[in-house]
């Protein structure tokens, strides 16, 4: 038994902190952009996300594998669609896509205030030099660099993004809802985007300089604390 506890504890662990650098600010982003959604659908008058308990911080309410991969292989993805029920707005086209501006608009903020977080965390964690610590800063910057890759993406204009939805509102009605039908076969678009890699570098280069400007905010608050 002693043996054995020597062994698991000159483990290289560092392959797992890896993952979990990876894996849980996906999760963290993604289910934060769906619950923003839920959350706007039912304060404009739609308790259909609420109802099928959307409403949840529980990331597996809101996990598609494909999605979640992609966000952690290719820095931009996308989770299982919140369920919105358009006829329960008052003003359906207006409503559908501020329900649908909420998920990247929160991803934003989320981006904000997880570097903020980094610049908070920086020189404590720096010290203490351990590879928890390192895991831990690379977790919280990682959540920032993802939410504004999942912002970007979702503001894309190919159905069912997000961006399609805003677009698609200034459409005259027949166009609109004729165009709403078919949105649920863009998601093939979207895999074969991700497989192709087309859209990783403009995506990339997007994320890298809007998280370049908001590392501005995490400089700021080192400079103070040192």
């Amino acid at each position: 038994m002693t043996e054995f506890l020597n062994v698991f504890r000159n483990l290289d662990w560092s392959f797992l902190l890896d993952i979990v650098a990876a894996v849980i600010p996906a999760y963290i982003c993604i289910t934060f952009h769906e619950v923003c959604h839920g959350y706007v659908a039912y304060k404009l008058g739609d308790n259909t996300a609420k109802e099928m308990g959307r409403l949840s911080l529980n990331p597996f309410r809101h996990l598609d594998i494909i999605g979640l991969f992609c966000m952690v292989r290719f820095h931009f993805g996308w989770a299982k669609p919140v369920p919105v029920n358009m006829n329960n707005f008052k003003n359906p086209k207006r409503d559908n896509a501020l329900t649908a501006l909420a998920g990247p608009l929160s991803n934003f903020l989320l981006a904000v205030a997880a570097m903020t977080l980094f610049g908070v965390l920086f020189v404590p964690l720096a010290r203490n030099g351990s590879s928890l610590a390192a895991g831990i800063l690379d977790a919280v910057y990682a959540t920032s660099y993802l939410s504004v890759s999942l912002a970007f993406f979702n503001i894309l204009p190919i159905p069912p993004m997000d961006g399609s939805k805003v677009l698609f509102a200034f459409l005259p009605d027949r166009q609109y809802y004729k165009l709403m039908r078919y949105e649920r076969y863009g998601i093939l678009l979207l895999v074969l985007i991700s497989w192709t890699d087309i859209l990783s570098r403009p995506l990339a280069a997007a994320s890298n300089f809007v998280v370049g400007k908001l590392l501005m905010i995490a400089d700021f608050i080192i400079v103070r604390m040192m």
